[in-house]
């Protein structure tokens, strides 16, 4: 009799949970985490990358010091910046985290823009593939901030209708911050990652 009880006290609970939304509340919310998880991957990948692109064309561009240490030091900020998936929940942290890749996304850029003046760059069959590697990963980039914005706002949207609303309450779901959805033109636009010889130059 007793195991009886328990098995319906247990199916009721079930029932109930799952009328109020909270198994798609759990859904959505490791949706959220997943897609942010992609999103660091692809981060830390470009991290990796950076190093890597800095010794391939320092003996070339000796006269762009200033442009390699920026890169070279917004790198190392950040690598002291060791986020993790749940601490999308910590404003203060995700902010530095920002702060930080949009550094070393403009430090790139220069880096870029500086490197079109140096055509003999463009027979360094390592050079050109570091160069390709680094595009690849700006798209994915992209691609995976996009997805983490759709997720973010489809996790939002339902914990704030109701009765879903009361159940997040409850069990202390909160409104996500939406990293990057100030910046949603750029995050859904592939970046231009070029090395291009300038006119008139030959290899």
């Amino acid at each position: 009799m007793k195991q009886y009880l328990r098995w319906l006290l247990l199916s009721l609970v079930a029932l109930v949970l799952s009328g109020c939304g909270y198994n798609e509340i759990q859904r959505l919310d490791e949706q959220v985490k997943a897609a942010w998880s992609q999103t660091l991957n692809q981060y830390e990948r470009r991290a990796d990358l950076v190093p890597k692109l800095v010794s391939s064309v320092n003996a070339y561009m000796i006269n762009e010091r200033t442009v390699l240490t920026d890169v070279t030091e917004a790198r190392a900020k950040v690598g002291q910046i060791h986020l993790k998936v749940d601490d999308l929940d910590n404003p203060e942290l995700m902010a530095k985290f920002s702060q930080a890749q949009g550094q070393l996304s403009s430090a790139l850029s220069r880096l870029m823009a500086v490197a079109e003046n140096y055509p003999q760059l463009k027979s360094d069959g390592l050079v050109r593939d570091l160069m390709t590697q680094l595009e690849g990963t700006e798209n994915r980039i992209a691609t995976e901030r996009g997805r983490f914005v759709q997720a973010v706002q489809e996790y939002n949207l339902y914990i704030r209708q109701f009765p879903t609303v009361i159940t997040a309450k409850v069990f202390g779901y909160k409104v996500k911050e939406n990293y990057g959805v100030d910046r949603q033109d750029e995050i859904t636009r592939n970046p231009e990652v070029r090395f291009d010889l300038p006119a008139g130059a030959t290899n």
